[in-house]
């Protein structure tokens, strides 16, 4: 029920983010979701692509830093509240909530929301025994 995220560390400057896209591009990876932390130095770009693997082989051999995360891909109701609900029920079940980014998908009532969070194996009982739909991997990729 897990999914792969990558993350590549990048020094903060113009034109390293290009980069890594025109790497990607040219690997023929599809990015799905991102998010991008920085710091005034550096800054954590995080991806769903639909080949994990390659892409990071990819960023490796142009000399990247890339590490490789497992993140639980959740539907959240697409209405006001929606996101607000689950992140009670988590906070209720003592789960902490490392960070989330979301997912942009094309049809729906449901947002998919990307969580990472500090006991993945906790939070994915939780998310499951409240019913929440977990997305796997292989269909997240596909989407």
């Amino acid at each position: 029920m897990r999914a792969e995220q990558i993350s590549v560390f990048l020094e903060n400057k113009a034109g390293r983010l290009c980069e890594v896209t025109g790497i990607l591009a040219e690997a023929h990876v599809n990015i799905r979701a991102l998010a991008l932390a920085d710091t005034s130095d550096f800054g954590v770009l995080r991806l769903i692509v639909d080949d994990t693997d390659k892409a990071k082989e990819a960023l490796k051999k142009a000399g990247f830093t890339v590490g490789k995360t497992n993140v639980l891909a959740v539907e959240v109701p697409d209405r006001p509240g929606g996101l607000h609900e689950i992140l009670d029920f988590l906070q209720s079940s003592h789960i902490n909530v490392e960070y989330m980014y979301a997912f942009v998908q094309q049809t729906g009532n449901n947002a998919v929301m990307i969580f990472r969070f500090d006991n993945t194996d906790e939070a994915l009982r939780v998310i499951q025994e409240k019913g929440l739909r977990v997305i796997d991997g292989k269909t997240l990729y596909g989407m």
